[in-house]
């Protein structure tokens, strides 16, 4: 009897109604991309400020506010592709294309997450509320028009990266950031999303322009060529910072992460090119033991040197 109530409330249209589009609205906020909003940790970590508790606190603050309004992002993108999402293989799953989640309550919750966000990160720190408008307004601009934009689309993405760093800068109160350390995010976030290009272009074959148009404006060969420009330009920044910045070991030891790094970009230029991967970064992040390894490698190796020896 216990069990048959119980399947009864959850039964109720309005309980099941809701139900349905808290967790749909749950999945469209995409929890777990929130990792790409901890490019606001790299000013603490190569700052040498990570100890610092006030501001791993801010910065910690910074990365959670930082989640809800890319998650609106994500809200405000599922929206505006919802047809085109509904032909996609894979995409036809999520919340709005799927049914799943009602638009008008998709819509309420994004107004909602941005009417606390947006003043609470003024209220934080001014220009990191500044960063964090500039952010979400790129973020609109890029939904509407600039993702149709050959090249531009791919360079706003890498922005965004940017701007989270740079957010990370302010919350820190960096001093000694190295300059090249903003070229290493840009470089990393285009190989990131040039990879994820080549995947959707290879995955949706010649119905590539129907679910984003600005595919059709792509080949394999450019996005290639793309890929080994920036890969290029990811190991010679990374390389020239860790013998250049003022605030690493006289020793050069950091010259030691390198291989993680070289490594770590072949290891993706593999699950790319013989695996076929590369449409989720985020998530191959997760599946990918030698590359998640490499990554955690490399981390501790970072934190040794810049915590413990220097």
């Amino acid at each position: 009897m216990e069990q048959s109530t119980d399947s009864s409330f959850w039964q109720k249209p309005a309980i099941r109604f809701l139900y349905d589009n808290v967790y749909g609205l749950l999945r469209t906020l995409r929890p777990r991309q929130w990792i790409k909003n901890g490019f606001v940790f790299m000013a603490l970590l190569f700052d040498q400020k990570l100890t610092n508790g006030p501001l791993l606190l801010r910065t910690t603050a910074a990365f959670i506010l930082f989640c809800m309004v890319s998650s609106t992002v994500y809200i405000i993108n599922d929206l505006a592709d919802i047809e085109k999402d509904k032909l996609h293989p894979k995409k036809r799953r999520r919340a709005l294309p799927s049914g799943q989640l009602k638009p008008w309550f998709a819509i309420l919750s994004a107004v909602g997450i941005l009417a606390v966000c947006v003043p609470l990160s003024f209220w934080l720190d001014l220009y990191f509320g500044v960063i964090v408008l500039v952010y979400f307004l790129l973020n609109l601009a890029y939904s509407f028009a600039l993702k149709h934009v050959v090249i531009v689309d791919v360079m706003v993405v890498a922005a965004c990266y940017l701007l989270r760093v740079a957010a990370g800068v302010v919350m820190a109160e960096a001093e000694r950031f190295s300059p090249w350390l903003y070229l290493c995010t840009i470089f990393l976030a285009l190989f990131l999303i040039i990879g994820k290009r080549r995947n959707e272009l290879i995955l949706l074959a010649g119905d590539a322009n129907t679910h984003r148009p600005i595919l059709e404006e792509y080949t394999l060969p450019l996005l290639d060529e793309m890929n080994h420009l920036v890969t290029t330009g990811a190991v010679i920044a990374y390389s020239l910072y860790t013998f250049s910045a003022e605030n690493l070991p006289r020793n050069n030891s950091m010259m030691l992460t390198i291989p993680f790094v070289i490594y770590g970009l072949f290891r993706y230029q593999y699950l790319i090119y013989a695996r076929g991967e590369g449409g989720a970064p985020e998530m191959l992040l997760y599946r990918d033991r030698p590359l998640l390894l490499t990554v955690v490698l490399w981390g501790i190796a970072i934190v040794l040197i810049m915590y413990v020896f220097n």
